[in-house]
């Protein structure tokens, strides 16, 4: 799987295609140091005090806090190395499935050295493999192994701490190595040549670091931490069930969607090559550990409480909950769907129907249908169907809807960038297309 071949650069076109970073993303060292910081105490504190043994509130009196210190101090109770061994199998059967499973190969953006790189898009057909062994893995060993997963749960998450902050660092040094004789410089993310190692590595310094063909960015974005969601939310419904001997209807209203969610990016895999983390963003902690840790660990917090915590909804409810999470399922993926026919091909008589704009940079941008509502419609959609997510684990804790709230801050960050990119490239055509689509989310509101 090699890409088109590169333009060969000279030293000084070299020094050209990686500048030395201006803009700072997160306020640049101090809140690279932040975010590290508070999202590793958001995993200890969401669950040292929303579990099975201490129920699930909101830390607020010293008492509490201490607790959560001292459990979290006692790092031989969490930090397993059975857990780095499975975490570390998991993670390499997934790549070998990236080269053994047959499929289609997509190639990339242009990248600044006329470069375009190839992608195996065979992540929904490993998905299905995977589903396939672990079926096995159940006809053979039961449901202990599932069993297991939900017990050791938090032994895992370190696990994939301990694995994505590993391998941010491999990656953050492997980018000063020399290309070979005659061979293309590494190429940096125009955000992760700061200089400062610390909010280099945070960032990622290196665009697209690869191991071989192995693309070590598109494969954590898709594959060990999104399929791990699922077996995570499997594993919880599994326990449920073994302690209860039933799944509650709140736990299906949780688990339902996600898993769908999941196959649905696994489905639209090559889509995710258009998008700022693949095209623009190095490959440092932030992704390396979003993609292995946070995802995984902090969106399955849905089952992981209804696992010890089953709430028990009425028939009006469970529909409620239900509609609201296919109607905004319906939002996202149809105005996703009708933004890429557009892109891929603008004359498509089907979409003979949708009026646009031509900018001076000779893209089209929409002012109908989905995108005619709002300039972000897809994000309205995307943030609705997790609340319904969060509805479904009832009204006795704040902490299970912390996967909204922070959905909602993620997105908008992402709105800002949109927003600011778009400015940049459209210039005055930006302006006269904000006329036209005046608002960002949700139609007449904002």
């Amino acid at each position: 799987m090699e890409g088109s071949k590169p333009t060969k650069l000279s030293g000084n076109n070299a020094a050209l295609l990686n500048p030395r970073t201006t803009h700072r993303e997160f306020f640049g060292f101090p809140g690279s140091v932040a975010v590290m910081t508070i999202t590793t105490i958001v995993l200890y504190v969401w669950y040292f005090s929303c579990s099975e043994a201490t129920g699930c509130q909101l830390p607020v009196t010293k008492t509490q806090w201490l607790a959560i210190a001292a459990h979290a101090a006692d790092y031989r109770s969490y930090v397993s190395l059975e857990a780095l061994a499975y975490y570390a199998l998991w993670w390499s059967w997934l790549a070998m499935l990236y080269f053994v499973i047959p499929g289609r190969t997509v190639q990339g953006v242009v990248l600044r050295n006329g470069q375009r790189l190839d992608y195996p898009i065979n992540g929904l057909s490993s998905f299905l493999v995977t589903l396939c062994t672990a079926t096995t893995v159940y006809s053979k060993f039961g449901i202990a192994p599932f069993l297991w997963i939900a017990d050791h749960f938090f032994q895992l998450a370190a696990a994939s701490y301990i694995f994505s902050t590993s391998q941010a660092l491999f990656v953050y040094l492997r980018s000063f190595r020399r290309p070979s004789s005659g061979g293309q410089p590494v190429m940096l993310a125009l955000a992760g040549n700061s200089g400062n190692p610390v909010y280099d590595f945070f960032i990622g310094r290196e665009l697209n670091p690869r191991i071989g063909s192995l693309d070590l960015k598109y494969f954590n974005e898709l594959r060990p931490g999104i399929m791990g969601w699922v077996v995570l939310n499997v594993s919880f419904a599994i326990k449920q069930y073994h302690t209860l001997g039933y799944v509650s209807n709140s736990m299906w209203l949780a688990i339902v969607p996600q898993i769908c969610y999941c196959i649905d990016t696994l489905l639209f895999e090559s889509k995710v090559l258009t998008t700022m983390d693949i095209t623009t963003d190095g490959f440092g902690w932030m992704l390396s550990f979003g993609d292995l840790t946070w995802v995984p660990v902090m969106y399955s917090l849905q089952a992981r409480y209804l696992a010890f915590h089953p709430v028990h909804h009425s028939t009006v409810s469970t529909v409620l909950i239900a509609v609201m999470a296919l109607a905004s399922f319906l939002v996202f993926r149809l105005s996703n769907s009708e933004k890429n026919a557009f892109r891929i091909n603008p004359s498509d008589p089907s979409l003979s129907h949708l009026r646009f704009i031509k900018t001076e940079s000779g893209s089209k941008l929409l002012v109908s249908g989905w995108w005619g509502l709002a300039r972000h419609i897809n994000y309205t959609g995307d943030w609705m169907y997790g609340l319904a997510q969060c509805l479904a684990t009832g009204f006795d804790t704040p902490m299970t809807y912390f996967f909204s709230a922070y959905f909602l801050v993620l997105l908008l960050h992402r709105n800002y960038r949109d927003e600011c990119k778009c400015r940049e490239k459209y210039k005055k055509d930006w302006d006269r297309y904000c006329e036209l689509v005046p608002y960002m989310f949700i139609p007449y509101v904002i």
